[in-house]
């Protein structure tokens, strides 16, 4: 079972995220860790967070541990 790291999303952060994912002229890797971001913020573990959005493990763990030093 892959490590389960939740993000603590701050008000508004989740509707700002979706509204990115939504757009249809965001870029695709903002898309992705926009993504990254809301599942981990639902408490998603790695392995599943990657199975569903089809990125590798290292790329996962960059962009969420990215977003948590933030």
């Amino acid at each position: 079972m892959g490590k389960k790291v939740r993000i603590q999303l701050a008000p508004g952060d989740r509707n700002r995220l979706e509204a990115l994912i939504a757009n249809g002229n965001t870029p695709q890797k903002h898309v992705r860790r926009a993504r990254i971001v809301l599942l981990a913020g639902d408490g998603i573990g790695t392995d599943e967070i990657q199975r569903r959005l089809r990125v590798s493990k290292p790329t996962l763990e960059t962009r969420r541990d990215d977003d948590i030093r933030a």
